[in-house]
């Protein structure tokens, strides 16, 4: 029977050893391009040195110079079927969307139909925020600005699903809110400003908010390709594939959708139709007066009511704006998409890069073009790339927690033999296994309500995070599980020789 556990023992740890092998060589080559100092003696070479090290299967961008506009393409719209990025290729753009919502909000003002003073409580009655727990009002132009002291952390109130009352739905998750801040006191961003917004568009104009930003903004400046992603349209053949990283490596990923985000994420569209976007941006092309109008005057800050992001810098109007250079920006991130646009309004100069990633891809090699553009050097990646990090570190955790788990299971295999000697040693054994039974069970706890320490959750972990975060956790738990019986077997053995 010995012999029989002994060999039983053996093949489990070769059998999770083989594994850890298999898995770390597999992954290996991707892993460690993270590491590998690139190339960055020309934009083509940084464009893909920093896909490679955050594992971005395809980006698109759109350059506009004076007037003179190119388009550059890399990798993959679809890695499955080999079908590269196009023109024509269509991604979501996240919180770039912001700038459009902005901007309907500036044509309803410039129609009467609203005042960026207003209350939401004028539009929305039964939205009724507290801060230190007394009713507050906010106004429009601190939803425009993030100054409205709604919490970031209220993305998680988003409910998922594409039914036509999810925009309400989100409004109603947050309603009764307890404020960060007072109103119109700080900056903070908040993804669910934007949505509020698209809900008072929504009962201004009578109409839904994808409608009236696409007659009044998409349709004017030839966006013809663009479209509100709302998961009841048929899926365009142009549309990229979505993807997350595992284990330094891109994954098809098929994200969950939320319609009640709409007005914040949830623009698709094409290099094609971005040339249009941020020409008009800089007063080029043929725009309507009014659009024309509206454009500039999101280009425009208010001191008193934009958001203060640092020196020179302000939130305002879906933008991110450089009141020294002139510059207004974004970035966007979706759970398998990311975007950023940089726009020196003083130079005529423009750049928005698509990504299929959610990374920091797209921002840094927006940077990178924009600097190159002005004579500067460009950087080399920058390892702050939170999700590309999250997937390396808990990749790593996964693989030392596997290895545990091997020694955990042959210990449990071959059986648990203690050797009490005399009354001191079973003491010394006893307190020691009590302690780390002790441990072991605050460390289970630990490990299964983390995520709610971190003001989080196990859905937006699921959402955003890499699957490795998820594997840890589990084989983590079971770790501490077995770790836990193996403790009380030795109680057990100890009690059981007195």
């Amino acid at each position: 029977m010995k012999k029989i556990l002994t060999r039983t023992g053996s093949s489990i740890a070769c059998v999770i050893l083989f594994i850890v092998i298999i898995t770390t060589v597999v992954c290996w080559n991707e892993l460690g391009t993270l590491f590998k100092a690139g190339n960055y003696d020309n934009e083509d070479n940084m464009v893909e040195t920093i896909m490679a090290k955050s594992a971005s299967p395809g980006v698109a961008m759109v350059l506009s110079e004076q007037g003179e506009t190119k388009y550059k393409f890399y990798g993959y719209a679809d890695v499955n079927n080999n079908k590269m990025v196009t023109e024509e290729s269509l991604f979501e753009l996240g919180s770039t969307t912001k700038a459009f919502t902005a901007l309907a909000i500036i044509l309803l003002a410039d129609e009467g139909y609203l005042s960026y003073s207003d209350s939401i409580s004028d539009y929305i009655p039964w939205f009724e925020p507290t801060f230190k727990g007394g009713k507050v009002n906010i106004s429009i132009n601190q939803l425009l600005a993030h100054t409205s002291g709604i919490p970031s952390w209220t993305i998680r109130l988003i409910p998922e699903g594409t039914t036509g009352d999810m925009l309400e739905k989100t409004i109603h998750n947050i309603s009764d809110i307890a404020l960060d801040t007072h109103p119109g006191t700080e900056y903070n961003y908040a993804t669910v400003n934007y949505d509020i917004l698209a809900m008072i568009i929504e009962k201004v104009t009578g109409k839904s908010y994808q409608d009236y930003v696409t007659e009044n903004i998409l349709v004017p400046l030839r966006m013809t390709d663009s479209y509100f992603s709302t998961g009841q349209e048929k899926e365009s053949d142009k549309l990229t594939k979505g993807y997350r990283v595992f284990f330094g490596r891109s994954l098809e990923y098929d994200a969950p959708r939320y319609y009640g985000n709409i007005a914040a994420g949830y623009l698709v569209t094409n290099s094609k139709d971005l040339e249009r976007w941020i020409n008009a941006q800089m007063g080029i092309g043929e725009i309507p007066d009014n659009l024309m109008n509206a454009i500039q005057q999101s280009h425009e800050v208010d001191i008193k009511t934009a958001g203060y992001e640092d020196k020179n810098q302000y939130y305002s109007f879906g933008w991110s704006i450089d009141t020294k250079n002139r510059v207004v920006s974004h970035s966007g991130m979706n759970p398998n998409y990311s975007s950023q646009v940089i726009i020196n309004l003083e130079k005529q100069q423009a750049i928005f890069v698509l990504a299929n990633l959610n990374s920091t891809a797209s921002s840094l090699i927006a940077n990178n073009i924009y600097e190159n553009m002005n004579g500067n050097h460009m950087n080399k990646f920058n390892y702050d790339d939170e999700y590309v990090l999250i997937d390396l570190v808990f990749s790593f955790l996964v693989i030392i927690a596997v290895v545990i788990l091997c020694l955990q299971a042959i210990k449990l295999v071959r059986g648990i033999k203690l050797n009490i000697k005399d009354e001191k040693t079973r003491f010394r054994k006893i307190i020691g296994s009590s302690i780390g039974l002790i441990l072991r069970i605050m460390l289970l706890v630990l490990v299964i309500i983390w995520p709610y320490l971190l003001n989080n959750n196990y859905l937006m972990i699921g959402v955003w995070m890499s699957y490795s975060v998820y594997m840890w956790i589990g084989i983590t738990a079971i770790n501490c599980i077995l770790s836990i019986i193996i403790n009380i077997k030795k109680i057990g053995i100890i009690r059981s020789s007195l």
